[in-house]
């Protein structure tokens, strides 16, 4: 129990010096792209635990899939709808690809799990909800990801699918390029 402590401290201490140092490549003027809100970071602590205890690799935070992350969250609370798919129709694949280049690389896979619930959704129930899904959980469990990007954003107001409530928007992207 402490050496699983003390692992996520040093999680959590890797992700704070990585959010200082990373390049604001993709930075949007409301938040950098390599910046963590307290809740991405807290789902990233409780992914890498969870995909831990399953004896599976920890997820590197990568500020592409972030940017990626960011952007479907935004455009889905912007225009209430709730979908992998973007708006325009455009599978989410290729919307991350635009982020996370396939140039140059021999493989590339990614995955995403999406969620939408009340304002104060934390970290352990925002896991909990993927982990209460068999598709969502298998995600988390997939061995090859490597990397990971998370957005979660809060509307006041949300329109369409969410009906004007209150809601938060967290998406996860995962991938792997070699």
């Amino acid at each position: 129990m402490v050496q699983r402590a003390f692992r996520c401290l040093a999680l959590v201490a890797s992700v704070i010096a990585l959010c200082a140092v990373a390049s604001p490549a993709g930075a949007t003027r409301q938040q950098p792209a390599s910046t963590l809100s307290t809740l991405e970071r807290g789902v990233l602590t409780n992914i890498n635990g969870f995909r831990h205890d399953h004896k599976l690799a920890s997820l590197r935070f990568s500020s592409k899939l972030a940017a990626a992350a960011r952007e479907h969250s935004a455009e889905m609370a912007q225009r209430g709808y709730f979908s992998h798919d973007s708006a325009n129709g455009t599978s989410f694949d290729k919307r991350i690809s635009r982020y996370y280049s396939i140039s140059g690389k021999h493989y590339w896979s990614v995955g995403e799990n999406l969620l939408w619930s009340s304002p104060d959704v934390n970290a352990v129930g925002a896991l909990n909800m993927w982990l209460n899904s068999p598709e969502h959980r298998k995600i988390l469990l997939t061995a090859r990801w490597r990397e990971i990007g998370l957005s979660a954003v809060h509307v006041a107001s949300a329109s369409g699918t969410y009906g004007g409530r209150e809601v938060t928007i967290v998406t996860a992207d995962f991938g792997v390029r070699r």
